[in-house]
């Protein structure tokens, strides 16, 4: 592999031009085809094999036209203290701002709370409920704008007005300023690290036009919008990382004298050989996504493996391409300096290691914190082990759901709308629960219904149970179930799978089919589904993640240890989030409004994109200490050899991902909040803890055994190379000599 991607690095730097054209028109073709693709069907969320799922496709398929994906509102009213909300004068108030509303040309029906009882039983509190024919993307400005003018009407007659449900609602998305300012930090770590403009600007450029690419071609193939979030987030994190590396070591490369050329070779057949298989570690951790069995969030790991794909791709095509039109501007300021003032290269690096006091016997920070983990490897190991473990505790009280409108800030009026309804309905007013009943084929579907209401009604946490609804052809009915609990609590949990066991017992008594659904319902079964598919994700990412580190690094403790290093690290990553969102440490200071369960999602999403970045890191670190002993380091003498290498340029790509992350803590959106708060806590944990500390303790501890692989194994493992080695087969030259222009 180092060969072929010593000769790929060669061609790019040789037909630069050749190759940024083809890269250039390969991203307008797909923003055209972007452009002129039709509009993507509309987001749907399934999640086959459950018995929400189950109802939901009865219910669409019986009572044809009851599901819409237009954007609902639900505009709730509350009476000025003292005050019903059905007197004459709060009356007409509320009767005006619903007529407005449904004047909105994108209105299909607006229902009028005192026609409808929608009216609590102590009169303070009313809520009308609108439909509308749009998606809540869709709804024009005129439409929201009506909605927001119910609220100042209200409060002009002395009435609250609070709007909740979807018609508001704004999809948390990750681009625009949040992204610019992660840019931003990034570009300036980058600066930092390799002190040349060029230099930092490279990174950037490719990681942008690997985003660039990969979400033009998402939307040309006419994935959903929704897919691009992942993609956006994990093509600029890895594109800035896969060309940090490759920058730094054709940097190393021309130091020790080779030409440009030659350097962007051997920069691309080494450093790329790594990008590689930490790119195939990602792509592995995403498109296992899959074993959840939820097609949206298939599709979401598919989109960002493509774009992660393109990342590499361009890390190693036309990130060499481009170090041919900045073959002196990324190089240090010394080196240049030099390089103008002696004209040949092999002088000019001597002078600028010179100029750089670049001496063995002057150590850095790198160096000495090798040695130093080196020296006092037990200690070090049982501190950092003792340390994670402690931060990973609260996890034994992970508990996971879907946070809704309780979870937003109190100064929206989605949670204000949320409160009022709970405060004038109670609790379980905003977590309804449907039941469809499938009576075809019962003799007396009348007394069947009434069985399965009057179950319901006596159930331990019910507070009413509305009338049978039956459909057209009067082989189904639905019901609504009004918990005592709201509902991303326990207790309705509870009350679903008490629900559920009854229906065996009702299908048996009656033979009606009765099945549990709505929001509440189906968020308690995505909880499930994924606390279920937790430990199958694990088995599969992390045992071929295993299997292809075992082949990158011939060695069978080293990927074990990359493998159990990770875990550690996601662990004290959950145990982090646990303690901020669930017990409220340190809540108000990350201006987290509400504690609750973690969203259930997150889990999945934590491990997929921390797997990713740290195998990313073991593999540049420890590549550079295979390589070292592969050329006949001692052990431990590889250990520091590979920090003094890499440890720098490692640490800028973690600063890098963790101001990225770290960008989203601020939103408003929870869901934003918690994955940038775990992701950022992750990294950290990762790459300064894990890889920068236990892995050296550890493998100075295994000495020799660390890089130990089976005879009867080694000789059926293919070779890749990844460290190199074959390429002084390729060219061992005395450094090419070349003018001060290069």
């Amino acid at each position: 592999m180092s060969k072929f991607l010593y000769r790929l690095g060669r061609f790019a730097f040789e037909k630069r031009r050749l190759v940024l054209m083809l890269w250039l028109g390969t991203l307008a073709a797909l923003m055209v085809g972007a452009a002129k693709a039709p509009p993507p069907p509309p987001d749907t969320f399934s999640i086959p094999g459950t018995e929400s799922q189950q109802a939901f496709d009865l219910i669409g398929e019986r009572f044809p036209g009851s599901k819409s994906d237009g954007a609902e509102a639900r505009i709730v009213f509350v009476a000025p203290e003292g005050q019903q909300i059905t007197s004459e004068t709060n009356k007409a108030t509320v009767e005006k701002i619903v007529a407005s509303v449904a004047s909105s040309a994108q209105v299909k029906s607006a229902l009028d709370p005192f026609q409808t009882g929608a009216v609590s039983e102590n009169g303070t509190t009313a809520y009308a409920t609108v439909s509308y024919g749009a998606t809540p993307d869709d709804l024009t400005e005129a439409s929201k704008t009506a909605l927001s003018d119910a609220i100042s009407t209200g409060k002009a007659a002395g009435v609250t007005v609070e709007i909740g449900g979807s018609a508001l609602l704004v999809q948390p998305q990750m681009g625009g300023a949040t992204e610019a300012v992660a840019i931003a930090l990034a570009a300036v770590v980058l600066m930092v690290t390799f002190g040349a403009l060029a230099a930092a600007g490279l990174p950037l450029i490719t990681a942008l036009l690997g985003v660039g690419v990969g979400i033009a071609a998402i939307l040309a193939i006419g994935m959903s919008t929704t897919t691009t979030t992942l993609a956006l987030m994990l093509g600029l994190a890895v594109g800035i990382d896969y060309a940090l590396f490759i920058v730094s070591r054709y940097r190393t490369e021309r130091a020790q004298g080779y030409s440009a050329e030659e350097a962007a070779g051997r920069a691309v057949g080494t450093a790329g050989s790594a990008v590689v298989f930490a790119g195939l570690t990602v792509v592995i951790a995403l498109a296992g996504l899959a074993v959840v069995d939820i097609p949206a969030l298939t599709e979401m790991g598919l989109a960002a493996a493509g774009t992660v794909a393109v990342a590499v791709t361009i890390a190693l095509t036309l990130l060499p391409a481009l170090l041919g039109f900045f073959q002196r501007a990324v190089m240090p300021r010394a080196f240049r300096k030099a390089l103008a003032v002696n004209g040949d290269q092999a002088r000019a690096a001597a002078a600028a290691a010179e100029a750089q006091q670049i001496r063995p016997e002057k150590l850095g920070v790198g160096t000495r914190w090798a040695r130093f983990v080196v020296h006092r490897r037990v200690a070090v190991f049982l501190t950092g082990l003792v340390g994670m473990g402690v931060l990973a505790l609260p996890v034994t009280s992970l508990e996971l759901g879907m946070p809704g409108d309780e979870s937003q800030p109190t100064s929206t009026t989605q949670r204000r709308a949320y409160d009022a309804l709970a405060a004038g309905f109670g609790p379980g007013f905003n977590g309804p629960l449907t039941i469809a009943v499938d009576v075809r084929g019962v003799n007396d579907q009348k007394a069947a219904l009434d069985e399965v209401s009057k179950t319901m009604a006596a159930s331990t946490g019910v507070v009413s149970v509305s009338s049978a609804m039956f459909n057209q052809a009067g082989d189904a009915a639905m019901l609504s179930v009004v918990p005592t609990t709201g509902p991303s609590t326990t207790q309705t949990a509870d009350l679903v799978h008490t629900l559920r066991d009854q229906a065996d017992m009702l299908r048996s008594a009656t033979g009606a089919t009765v099945l549990v659904t709505g929001a509440t319902a189906m968020n308690i079964d995505v909880s499930q589904k994924m606390a279920d598919a937790l430990l199958p994700y694990l088995v599969v990412v992390v045992g071929l993640a295993i299997l292809l580190l075992i082949i990158v690094f011939r060695s069978i403790a080293v990927p074990i240890k990359a493998a159990l290093g990770f875990l550690l690290s996601v662990g004290a990553a959950f145990g982090v989030i646990v303690a901020v969102f669930q017990w409220g440490w340190l809540a108000n200071l990350l201006g987290v409004h509400q504690t609750g369960p973690v969203m259930s999602m997150m889990p999945i999403f934590l491990i997929g994109v921390v797997f990713g970045l740290a195998m990313d890191y073991e593999v540049f670190l420890v590549t550079r200490m295979r390589e070292a002993v592969a050329h006949g380091a001692q052990a431990n003498d590889a250990i520091v050899t590979g920090f003094r290498h890499s440890a720098r340029v490692v640490v800028a790509a973690a600063a890098i991902m963790i101001a990225v992350f770290a960008g989203f803590i601020g939103g408003d959106q929870p869901m934003i909040k918690m994955m940038g708060l775990g992701l950022a806590a992750a990294v950290f944990f990762d790459a300064f803890v894990v890889r920068m500390t236990l892995v050296p303790a550890v493998l100075a501890m295994l000495g020799e055994k660390a890089w130990w692989l089976p005879r009867w194994l080694a000789r059926i493992l293919p070779q890749v190379d990844v460290e190199g080695g074959n390429l002084s087969a390729v060219k061992t030259v005395e450094p090419e000599l070349e003018s001060a222009r290069v």
